[in-house]
C-alpha cells in the first residue's frame, strides 16, 4: 500500500515543522533545547487537531521521539539522550541543506520543460593540438629511444659473456702446486705462462688467492716482481684433501 503524505499548512513533514520552530525562535540547531522545542511542537499538534486535520503518523512519531529524548535527559546519566539529540540535529541540518538546494533549483527547472536524452556521439580520437617543430623533434627522438630500449638485444651481444670457456679453479690450484713442488721460489708471472685465454688467467689468479688464504703459499717481495714459494707440506696437504 502506498504511503500517504499530508501537507499541513506550510509544513510538509515533522522535520519541516521542527525547522520552522527553530528558525522562528532563533534556536541553535547544533544544540537544540529539547524541552522548549517539545512544548511548541505539541502546541502546533494541538492546533492541527482543533482544525480537524488528519495528522500523519510521522508527526506523532516525532512527538514520541522528542518525549523520549526529554525523559532520558532527566536521568543522572544521559549520554544516550545526548546521542539522540545529536542525531536529530544532524537530520535537521541535512534537511535544511536539501530544502535550500530545492529552493535554488525550483527557479531553474520546470515540469513544463522537456529535456532530450543525451545522444551517443562517436568519440573523435584525432589529435588536434598544434606544436612547434623545435618541440616535436626532441619528443620524437625520445620516443624512438624508448622503443628501442624495449627491443631485446641480439644474440651477438652475449657472445663475449656466455661463449667463454669454463675453467675449473681446482685444476689450476693443482697446476700451481705442481710448478712449485720443488720447493724453490718462482716469479708470480710465471704461474700464467701456460694460460691460453682470459678464463685460464682468471682461474689461475683465483687459485693463487685460495692457496695464500689456506696458508699453502708464501709471497716474497712486492709488486709484479714478487715470488711465490710453496710452504713445506703444502703439496702433500692439498693432495690428501683432494
Amino acid at each position: 500500500m502506498e504511503k500517504l503524505s499530508y501537507k499541513l499548512d506550510v509544513f510538509e513533514g515533522p522535520l519541516d515543522l521542527l525547522l520552522h520552530l527553530i528558525e522562528k525562535n532563533k534556536l541553535n540547531i547544533y544544540d537544540i533545547l529539547i524541552s522548549e522545542l517539545l512544548d511548541q511542537y505539541m502546541e502546533q499538534i494541538d492546533l492541527m487537531q482543533q482544525q480537524d486535520l488528519d495528522i500523519a503518523g510521522e508527526f506523532l512519531a516525532m512527538a514520541s521521539r522528542l518525549i523520549q529524548i526529554k525523559s532520558a535527559m532527566l536521568l543522572p546519566k544521559y549520554e544516550e539522550a545526548e546521542e539522540m539529540r545529536r542525531e536529530l540535529s544532524g537530520q535537521l541540518i541535512e534537511y535544511r541543506k536539501c530544502k535550500r538546494v530545492a529552493a535554488m533549483l525550483s527557479g531553474r527547472i520546470s515540469f513544463d520543460s522537456f529535456c532530450r536524452e543525451p545522444a551517443k556521439i562517436k568519440a573523435d580520437m584525432k589529435y588536434k593540438r598544434v606544436h612547434e617543430a623545435q618541440y616535436l623533434i626532441p619528443a620524437y627522438l625520445a620516443a624512438v629511444g624508448r622503443g628501442k630500449a624495449k627491443i631485446p638485444p641480439p644474440k651477438d651481444a652475449f657472445s663475449g659473456i656466455v661463449a667463454r670457456r669454463i675453467v675449473s679453479v681446482s685444476s689450476k690450484i693443482y697446476g700451481v702446486i705442481r710448478k712449485l713442488r720443488d720447493g724453490k721460489s718462482r716469479p708470480y708471472s710465471e704461474m700464467f705462462d701456460d694460460a691460453q685465454d682470459k678464463s685460464e688467467l682468471v682461474a689461475t689468479f683465483l687459485a693463487i688467492l685460495e692457496l695464500i688464504k689456506g696458508k699453502r703459499l708464501r709471497v716474497e717481495g712486492d709488486g709484479e716482481d714478487c715470488k711465490l714459494k710453496l710452504i713445506i707440506g703444502g703439496e702433500d696437504q692439498w693432495t690428501e684433501e683432494n
